[in-house]
């Protein structure tokens, strides 16, 4: 752990990526301590690719191995940090591929659907597509609730994996 902070503090990319590579297996074994180091990893993000790495393979998998901690993601959607934005949807991805969070994802697409920054609005759309593909069921009417209102960028990500009815019928 101290190895791995100690890396993701700088600014090269490439040992921020390491740091998660070194840990990334871990995360089953990781406890409370170590989820609040890698949340205040958060404001060390510069780029979508230290982002992504930090939450989709550590605090998404420790989001999965306590979900209680999923309460975490609406703390970060209200922060002015994009990076705390963006980890509020993309850390519920591995929830949403495994049928979970289902409540803490319509939550999250409310509190985040309007929001500008184009980072966020990819997260966002991110979620809605993995969730949509292997739970279309359950997803599918929700995007077509929040069709007329969703920014078109959400929208188009959200159904890359629809058919082209279904594309059709969410786009318009």
């Amino acid at each position: 752990m101290k190895v791995a902070d100690e890396l993701f503090h700088g600014n090269i990319l490439e040992e921020k990526i390491f740091a998660v590579f070194l840990l990334e297996n871990t995360t089953d074994r990781l406890g409370s301590k170590e989820f609040r180091v890698f949340e205040s990893w958060l404001s060390r993000v510069s780029t979508w690719a230290d982002h992504d790495a930090l939450v989709h393979y550590l605090l998404g998998p420790m989001l999965l191995s306590n979900p209680k901690r999923s309460q975490r993601v609406f703390v970060w959607a209200k922060k002015r940090n994009r990076w705390h934005r963006r980890a509020a949807a993309v850390a519920l991805l591995r929830g949403a591929r495994a049928g979970l969070f289902e409540k803490e994802i319509i939550r999250i697409s409310n509190l985040l659907l309007h929001d500008e920054d184009d980072m966020v609005q990819k997260g966002l759309g991110w979620l809605l597509r993995e969730w949509t593909r292997d739970h279309p069921q359950r997803a599918f009417p929700f995007l077509m609730k929040i069709r007329s209102t969703a920014p078109r960028l959400v929208l188009r990500t959200a159904c890359e994996k629809l058919s082209a009815t279904g594309k059709k019928r969410v786009l318009g």
